[in-house]
């Protein structure tokens, strides 16, 4: 009966922490048809030279994760919509992995978490992520200015403003025609973004 009642006891613990744990939400081929239906993508290979890496990093206030850059250009009759990028980075010592989509103004269009391998519980609700949205690259991209943190997903936050950060810097080098506009969300504009909602 002990023997029994062990064996439950540790498969309920392990059960819970399976559920803990962190998830795939959307692959990179669904998450590119959720934000550009009916367009034609194109996946561009761009590389960050010396001066690139540099300017990048004035911008972005940190260093690009790497010299190559993958962009996802779509386009509907010909015009460019948006531009996707994806960004996997560690958040406290596993990793997330995002969708950044920027609009031909530069600003974010939209934002999906893809994967999250550390537990759900230290996703923000998607109210965090519906700031990022409209969001041009500047001083106010901060949580010390217009980003407002989540208590108990600090790290989290942390992450998705940096990788927000590091891809529209990336952009701005690699597009610097497309000018960005002034930094202001969308009044009443909220995008879909996978979150746990706790």
């Amino acid at each position: 009966m002990r023997t029994i009642l062990t064996f439950l006891l540790v498969l309920a613990a392990s059960m819970s922490s399976v559920a803990a744990q962190g998830k795939v939400f959307l692959s990179t081929k669904e998450a590119l048809a959720l934000a550009f239906p009916g367009c034609e993508i194109e996946r561009v290979k761009y590389v960050l030279d010396a001066a690139k890496k540099k300017r990048a990093t004035e911008l972005a206030g940190h260093k690009p994760r790497r010299s190559m850059v993958y962009a996802y250009e779509a386009r509907k009759a010909g015009k460019l919509v948006g531009t996707a990028y994806f960004d996997r980075h560690r958040v406290r010592s596993k990793q997330e992995l995002v969708m950044v989509v920027v609009g031909p103004d530069s600003s974010v269009r939209r934002l999906e978490v893809l994967a999250f391998e550390e537990p759900v519980d230290y996703l923000p609700r998607g109210s965090f992520y519906a700031q990022l949205i409209g969001r041009a690259l500047d001083e106010k991209l901060s949580t010390k200015r217009d980003i407002v943190g989540v208590s108990g997903a600090t790290l989290t936050v942390n992450a998705t403003v940096q990788a927000v950060r590091r891809v529209l810097a990336a952009h701005m080098v690699l597009h610097p025609a497309q000018r960005p506009r002034p930094s202001e969300p969308p009044v009443g504009e909220r995008r879909t973004v996978r979150a746990a909602q706790r």
